[in-house]
């Protein structure tokens, strides 16, 4: 059941909403999503991405990139996450969307209960805000649907992972398929990837 998410958290200020996908994966790039709307916006199509079909997910994406006065994405790669690790990166991650953005924000409202400041502009953290505010949701469809674009793309090359099903996520197939075939480039390798305290793991090419 849809309904209607609130339109803006800060009235006066151009508000850019902020959510990333992928922060729990054991492989493939984190992925964050900047999305400023108007402050008349309305549509009680869109939700937290965690709550539409795959299907539904990419129909919003064409509506917010079209109906949106801004929106960007932005990426931090495995070999970023595990030098600054996995909260850093999240970070870096929206603030590489928020560059991305065609329109300066004044104000930026963000999914969770942390967040790194950006270009001294004032900011507000909402846990489950992508259930919340409009934005926030948006961005998360964003995120999602780019982030998911990625692993199929890399399934192809690493079909053993099942990453078009698990999108990278630590499901049991993919635990035993790096206890089988080793890790590839894309593995994030200060994570516990097999579930085992003890890592033993090859490199794969």
């Amino acid at each position: 059941m849809c309904y209607k998410l609130l339109p803006f958290y800060h009235e006066r200020l151009i508000e850019a909403g902020c959510d990333e996908a992928g922060r729990g994966c054991l492989a493939g790039s984190v992925f964050a999503a900047a999305v400023i709307f108007p402050k008349d916006y309305e549509n009680s199509m869109i939700n937290d991405s965690k709550q539409l079909s795959a299907a539904k997910r990419y129909k919003l994406r064409e509506i917010i990139e079209k109906d949106a006065i801004a929106w960007g994405v932005g990426i931090v790669t495995p070999e970023e996450i595990d030098k600054i690790n996995i909260l850093n990166s999240s970070f870096l991650a929206m603030h590489r969307a928020l560059d991305a953005l065609s329109t300066r924000p004044e104000a930026i409202i963000v999914d969770g209960n942390r967040f790194k400041p950006y270009n001294n502009l004032p900011y507000s953290t909402i846990v489950k805000g992508d259930g919340k505010y409009l934005s926030i949701a948006a961005a998360s469809i964003l995120a999602k649907t780019y982030r998911d674009d990625y692993m199929l793309e890399l399934a192809k090359e690493y079909p053993q992972y099942d990453w078009q099903n698990n999108m990278g996520y630590p499901t049991k197939k993919h635990r035993m398929a790096i206890s089988k075939y080793g890790i590839t480039p894309y593995h994030r390798k200060t994570y516990n990837l097999t579930g085992n305290r003890e890592l033993t793991l090859e490199f794969k090419d």
